[in-house]
């Protein structure tokens, strides 16, 4: 069809015409999209039952030793990954250094 047709049919053909157009879209939007999700489930290797219901093979990390204590209280500590814990935060913006709070490790 070319742009001058369309500016000639009625509002009403028109409106038919985009709502066809819209679910044939619609269509084959979702028959890519499961397309996709079928090959990316071959490529993770994950089973269909486990897409459904959400569970993921989580990559196992080693245990590690925390190399920072806080002296107030004992029980927390820090391995000296991820975010400072607030205990730490507020010891260092008060002027203490982060070596004071490391723990000695006996070999």
């Amino acid at each position: 069809m070319k742009h001058d047709d369309l500016e000639c049919q009625p509002v009403d053909e028109l409106w038919e015409l985009y709502e066809e157009v819209s679910a044939q879209l619609t269509s084959r939007l979702i028959e890519k999209r499961d397309l996709l999700e079928k090959r990316l489930r071959q490529l993770d290797g994950r089973s269909e039952a486990e897409m459904h219901q959400g569970k993921s093979r989580r990559r196992q990390y080693p245990k590690v030793s925390p190399k920072f204590r806080n002296p107030e209280q004992p029980s927390q500590t820090w391995t000296g990954r991820g975010k400072q814990p607030r205990w730490l935060a507020a010891q260092l913006r008060s002027g203490r250094r982060i070596e004071d709070f490391q723990i000695e490790h006996v070999s």
